[in-house]
């Protein structure tokens, strides 16, 4: 099974592959297919805003294409970034700085509950469509730690951890974390269609 990946984060790829390539399912790149557009998330929610990247994407390779829309939900923020997440803070600032944006935020409040969420939609070109959806509870660290991972890694700490997801091994994040459990989903619903 070919599926093409509906996002130029090269993060989500290298988890997506790693989860999925056991399974037997090869997840290529827009860019290997030279599709570089911009899908504009006007969705209100992760589902909607999904839906929109896989079907522009599939429109223009007339593969399967998979898309995520995942994110950082904080309980102290009302819900903050959340679907924003990728852009929180400003569209020119760098993983690490938004993740000090979201810190300092974040200063005097002892409540730190968070979750990361993930909802992966793959539509195919008949129109067919599967989704698949994935939490990480946790909470936030009080500054950055570890070096493995992408966005807001390094400052979240999964419940029944001690550590941030920067700083677990890829093996033991994609066990525990929001995508690895809808790329497990996903790939379950694969193969029953199958």
């Amino acid at each position: 099974m070919r599926f093409v990946l509906a996002t130029a984060n090269p993060g989500k790829l290298r988890e997506m592959q790693e989860v999925l390539s056991p399974l037997g399912i090869e997840v290529i790149s827009r860019d290997e297919l030279g599709i570089d557009i911009t899908v504009e998330e006007t969705g209100s929610t992760f589902y909607e805003n999904a839906l929109l990247k896989a079907k522009a994407i599939c429109q223009v390779s007339g593969m399967p294409a998979i898309a995520d829309d995942s994110g950082i939900v904080v309980e102290a923020l009302g819900g903050a970034p959340g679907l924003y997440s990728s852009s929180y803070g400003g569209d020119l600032m760098t993983n690490e700085e938004r993740c000090d944006f979201l810190l300092k935020n974040m200063e005097g409040m002892e409540q730190r509950g968070a979750k990361f969420v993930c909802t992966i939609v793959c539509l195919y070109p008949d129109g067919s469509l599967i989704s698949a959806y994935g939490e990480c509870p946790g909470e936030l660290a009080l500054s950055p730690r570890g070096k493995n991972g992408f966005g807001y890694d390094p400052i979240f700490i999964a419940s029944g951890t001690d550590k941030t997801l920067a700083e677990l091994l890829p093996d033991e994040k994609h066990r525990i974390s929001h995508r690895g459990k809808a790329l497990r989903q996903f790939a379950e619903q694969l193969r029953l269609m199958s």
